[in-house]
């Protein structure tokens, strides 16, 4: 069994890739297998993020997350396809734990007020 990475997938190929897990994971929805719903999707998004441009993503800047309305990211930097920073609640309180998450969660730019 050959294994690649993800950086060295063609854009063609990581669209084929995403649409594999998005089938798997739908397949583990209906057997009800939550946990493996949860990797495919994991695995997706990391995918997806490498089909982004990480230059389009800026240190000291808040983005919305598409995967939680109820939270913002605040990027401390990005390293690869994956932003390092703290999640900010709807009330503007930043998270203490740093986390890394893939570029792909992260949605518009935030205009600070």
């Amino acid at each position: 069994m050959n294994f690649y990475r993800y950086s060295d997938y063609s854009i063609e190929q990581l669209r084929i890739e995403i649409g594999k897990l998005k089938e798997k994971a739908q397949k583990a929805e209906q057997l009800g297998n939550i946990s493996e719903v949860a990797v495919n999707e994991r695995k997706m998004q990391v995918a997806m993020a490498y089909t982004l441009n990480p230059e389009d993503f800026h240190a000291n800047e808040t983005y919305e997350l598409n995967n939680d309305p109820g939270h913002q990211f605040k990027v401390n930097y990005i390293n690869g396809v994956f932003a390092w920073g703290h999640r900010v609640n709807l009330l503007h309180e930043q998270y203490e734990k740093e986390e890394a998450i893939p570029i792909s969660l992260l949605g518009k730019r935030v205009e600070n007020k």
